[in-house]
């Protein structure tokens, strides 16, 4: 048997400021990919996944998400609607015929309108701009669970 290699060191912080470490094995953990091109929405939906023990990627573009999608396979995706390159909704068929394993939340503040087509066409659940950690939280973990 061969020793596991500890890839990520996850760190909890308190309300009291006591730290715990905690060492997991990146593969144990789910990794998602945020196809998103606003910064703060970034940062933000980065801290609430990292807090879940999960591996996160973001992309700013469509063409940025196939490049990363060559050589990596995310359990879940974060898609943005409207991004530099293109639709999001447009992008959803691609990402079904190519990774129907993949789960999709798409995530739109502006296109409230395109939330049933998204969910024909491929979408596994639609968030409104803005929502609510918790909002976020239940649809991953009924996805991924």
């Amino acid at each position: 048997m061969y020793p596991t290699r500890i890839t990520h060191l996850i760190l909890y912080v308190s309300t009291n400021g006591t730290t715990i470490a905690t060492f997991c094995n990146k593969t144990d953990m789910k990794k998602i990919l945020i196809i998103e091109d606003e910064g703060d929405m970034c940062l933000l939906l980065n801290l609430l996944l990292n807090q879940n023990e999960m591996v996160v990627d973001h992309v700013k573009t469509l063409s940025g998400a196939k490049k990363f999608l060559e050589t990596e396979r995310p359990s879940l995706i974060l898609l943005d609607n409207r991004l530099p390159d293109g639709l999001g909704i447009d992008f959803l068929t691609y990402l079904k015929k190519n990774f129907p394993e993949v789960k999709i939340i798409m995530i739109s503040g502006v296109d409230i309108s395109v939330s049933d087509v998204a969910l024909e066409i491929g979408a596994d659940t639609f968030l409104r701009k803005p929502f609510t950690k918790k909002q976020l939280q239940d649809s991953i973990s009924n996805l991924l669970n």
